[in-house]
């Protein structure tokens, strides 16, 4: 998860600021990494390729810093910031290309509600929400406002796209369903704050937070098809293998559950249990997470048993991403981590000397991720 658990009002306006637009209408390569976890099914898996030993190609600073995940798209970078800016940066050198400021209002001083949720990039738009509860609509080219859609507390979570719908999940405990020119078509609530970006399986989409509850809703008509219990509130968003979600809990568990017929098939216990925040990549044979205890865990996809540790030197909350048999995740310790994930033993390493908490983004050939501290960088390595 991306966001911490801050309430807001919910209450502002727009502008965006083109720095440069001359560029045709741009497309979503093979190898972007479009949304939070790079696809609708939140598994955390990379396309492509990324190099053995990833090199700093240039950093860009931003005086709040940043927690939320960026989205890599044909060659530009929509990076949201804390300081109340959305950036779309040149992948290659870094250069910004334009801004959106969450507010109109051109006072330096004046607070603008800050980002801390992933962007959803599509075909032609960039959709971001922020601090205040408001999902912004973008023009992918320009950085210009097309549309805004206010909700009644902060947005945490990555907007997903159904067909020709938007999910979006709020901290006011509702899942909203918007058409793509922002009017709402239905919405759903829970019990208390949603944290998760919703992942999307078939025909359903699949909600948890703060009420303790995993909800399976079907898209076609916003009807809850399953609630099932769940033992503990989620900061983390699921991942889905067909009929199974994966997802790890603030109890200090990482569970699998059949989401059909609403039973747990296993739960991991790490030995220190502690909470699990950020979420869970999913590959073929194996679930991998890092927790507040410090350690990147391992755990067998079939069986929910523990296969390796990774040990750190402070929490993890980014969400880390699997890319060439290689686990790639940020420390609370200032480091981030190359892991090889059939020995479980490191293969790169960088020292950016900053609490690193933001979901890491992989994609084009290139790994992005921002420092979560004053005056925080946002890095690119290729």
């Amino acid at each position: 998860m991306q966001s911490t658990l801050t309430l807001a009002a919910a209450a502002c306006s727009y502008t965006g600021i083109a720095l440069a637009s001359t560029s045709p209408r741009p497309t979503l390569a093979e190898d972007s990494w479009s949304s939070f976890r790079g696809s609708p099914d939140q598994r955390g898996l990379a396309k492509g390729t990324l190099a053995q030993s990833p090199a700093l190609r240039w950093e860009f600073p931003s005086p709040d810093g940043w927690v939320a995940g960026v989205a890599i798209a044909d060659g530009h970078v929509y990076a949201p910031a804390l300081a109340g800016f959305l950036h779309c940066l040149d992948l290659k050198t870094g250069a910004e290309l334009w801004k959106y400021r969450s507010i109109e209002d051109p006072d330096p001083k004046k607070f603008a509600p800050g980002f801390k949720a992933a962007p959803l990039v599509t075909e032609d738009t960039v959709y971001v929400g922020d601090e205040d509860g408001v999902l912004h609509a973008l023009d992918r080219t320009t950085g210009k406002k097309r549309w805004v859609f206010t909700t009644g507390s902060e947005i945490a979570g990555c907007v997903a796209r159904y067909q020709d719908k938007l999910l979006l999940a709020s901290h006011d405990s509702f899942l909203y369903c918007l058409d793509l020119k922002g009017q709402e078509v239905w919405k759903f609530q829970t019990n208390d704050r949603i944290n998760c970006s919703p992942a999307i399986a078939d025909r359903f989409t699949f909600l948890a937070g703060c009420d303790e509850h995993l909800r399976v809703i079907d898209l076609e008509n916003g009807k809850e098809f399953r609630d099932m219990p769940l033992e503990s509130f989620l900061i983390a968003s699921p991942a889905l293998v067909g009929d199974l979600l994966y997802v790890g809990t603030h109890t200090g568990l990482i569970v699998c559950v059949d989401w059909r017929k609403g039973e747990f098939l296993w739960k991991y216990e790490a030995p220190r249990k502690m909470p699990f925040h950020a979420s869970a990549v999913v590959s073929d044979n194996l679930v991998i997470a890092g927790g507040h205890d410090k350690q990147v865990h391992a755990v067998e996809r079939s069986t929910g048993k523990g296969v390796w540790t990774f040990p750190t030197r402070a929490k993890i909350e980014s969400s880390g991403v699997l890319i060439d048999q290689r686990f790639f995740v940020g420390s609370g310790d200032g480091n981030l981590y190359g892991i090889d994930v059939k020995s479980g033993q490191e293969v790169w390493k960088y020292n950016a000397g900053r609490d690193i908490t933001a979901g890491i983004a992989i994609g084009e050939g290139s790994l992005v991720v921002g420092e979560d501290q004053q005056n925080g960088r946002l890095l690119c390595f290729a």
